[in-house]
């Protein structure tokens, strides 16, 4: 097996049990590794620090597996992480067979670069690391064991594999084709997930919570911006909302959302599908003086790499700005940020400076942070980058 050796005090995150190290703290390498096969990782002084994937064409060179060298990483390696993974969704989560979770949170799971999603029995997976991909075979080959389900599909079609020397991939990787569109239960509701081209692997999974939460503070008039296929926009309504308008800027995806509404028994003529720009229509909005009791802003990531810091905060707090504009007085805004770079004290600092901007008084009412099935851990804290805030705006 070949090895790598760090340079001196370069060990230290490894140490915290942090998964990545970068090139630059690489000193030498003893043999020929391929990306993604496994490499022993040691410190400048011998130390043993752990198993890691070789990925030579990332940033980020190797993840690590695991911070033992005797342990193997091999297929039974890779089936007690799946079984870890797998078992605490079953213990949380229960196994009902129509509902949806995430199975893999890829590093917070122990296994760097690999996300499965299950919707039903619909089984998605993404690779996103030379070493994930190294173990596609011996992953969906125990996936299928473990979760029996009707077909495994791989959404690797993102852009971050390009980093790691790897080409997008898309297709059946066991079992059948999975159907246009794969109908899932969340609690009482009912959606349709796009497993072949919908956004991440189809649904925000993550929103779970959310979604079972926001309703509760929701009442009258809501607008629903970034609203996908309408997740959201259900929830409201199945609450205390009289009527929503999704505003979003794919048809495509606010014909689903108008499906949901029919799919959950809710009155259509409670829902107004609005298609445009965020921005652009809020603006609209402002000048034309229409108002709302509570509006939502669930945003795309805004900054992937830290020179787009700067640039996301500014339009976290534009969005947010021309949302407080439009609330009637005390209101409710549930505002997001997906952008792990922008930390929970940022954000709230971000969206301190539109409140202070639109002269009005805001309350945090609740915090609120990704579902149970998107885990992080103490040692890696970049996988805890959902963030929200429920507020009332005076």
């Amino acid at each position: 097996m070949s090895s790598v050796t760090l340079k001196p005090g370069r060990e230290k995150s490894v140490l915290r049990r942090h998964p990545w190290v970068f090139g630059g703290a690489i000193a030498q390498v003893e043999g020929e590794p391929a990306p993604g096969d496994t490499v022993s990782v040691y410190a400048s002084d011998g130390a043993v620090l752990g198993k890691a994937a070789w990925s030579p064409e990332s940033q980020i060179t190797l993840r690590m597996w695991h911070y033992d060298d005797m342990i193997p990483v091999d297929a039974a390696y890779f089936r007690e992480r799946l079984e870890s993974a797998i078992g605490m969704r079953r213990q949380i989560f229960g196994d009902d067979p129509d509902s949806a979770c995430r199975l893999v949170n890829a590093e917070s799971d122990g296994l760097p670069g690999l996300v499965v999603d299950r919707y039903a029995d619909v089984v998605v997976c993404q690779f996103l690391s030379a070493g994930a991909d190294h173990w596609r075979a011996t992953i969906v080959e125990l996936l299928a064991e473990l979760v029996a389900p009707r077909c495994i599909y791989e959404r690797s079609d993102v852009e971050v594999r390009a980093k790691e020397g790897l080409d997008q991939r898309v297709g059946v990787l066991y079992g059948e084709e999975p159907p246009p569109l794969v109908e899932i239960r969340e609690g009482d509701c009912r959606y349709l997930v796009d497993v072949h081209t919908g956004h991440k692997t189809g649904f925000y999974l993550d929103q779970r919570d959310s979604r079972a939460v926001i309703p509760a503070y929701l009442h009258g008039e809501v607008l629903n911006c970034f609203a996908y296929t309408g997740a959201f926009a259900v929830a409201a309504l199945r609450g205390g909302a009289t009527h929503v308008t999704n505003l979003e800027g794919s048809a495509d995806a606010l014909a689903m959302g108008a499906k949901h509404v029919e799919l959950n028994g809710l009155d259509a003529d409670r829902l107004e599908s609005m298609e445009g720009d965020v921005f652009h229509v809020l603006r609209r909005f402002r000048d034309s003086r229409r108002s709302f009791d509570a509006i939502i802003l669930d945003p795309p990531k805004f900054a992937d790499n830290k020179e787009k810091l700067k640039g996301a905060c500014r339009g976290y707090k534009d969005i947010n700005l021309l949302a407080m504009k439009l609330l009637r007085p005390g209101g409710i805004l549930v505002t997001y940020s997906c952008s792990g770079l922008v930390t929970p004290e940022l954000f709230e600092r971000t969206v301190a400076f539109a409140a202070n901007d639109a002269e009005r008084d805001v309350q945090i009412l609740r915090r609120l942070d990704q579902a149970a099935d998107h885990p992080s851990t103490l040692q890696f804290p970049e996988a805890a980058y959902l963030k929200g805030l429920i507020c009332r705006v005076l």
